[in-house]
């Protein structure tokens, strides 16, 4: 049994690609893709990689799906989204 909470998150690349993954570690993972280490060879050479966004899923499975959802979208598509959950994010507060 997994207790560990899942996040999506979501990489610009200097070139201004968008990348998004899973991972239960932000930071680590964001310091991997930085440095070239472990998977996400569409990100290797691409940097620097800025961090545009993420958020807490819940369970993997949720995060799987959600990741899916947004890789699915187009790059304009990806955007628009990242933009309405920064709004939803800022009318949090």
């Amino acid at each position: 049994m997994e207790s560990s909470c899942w996040h999506l998150y979501v990489l610009r690349t200097a070139a201004g690609h968008l990348y998004t993954g899973i991972t239960t570690d932000v930071a680590r993972r964001f310091k991997e893709h930085h440095e070239g280490v472990r998977g996400a060879k569409a990100l290797r050479g691409k940097g620097p990689l800025t961090l545009l966004h993420h958020e807490a899923i819940g369970e993997r499975g949720d995060a799987l799906r959600l990741e899916a959802q947004v890789k699915r979208l187009s790059p304009a598509g990806k955007r628009a989204w990242l933009e309405a959950r920064r709004s939803d994010h800022t009318d949090m507060n």
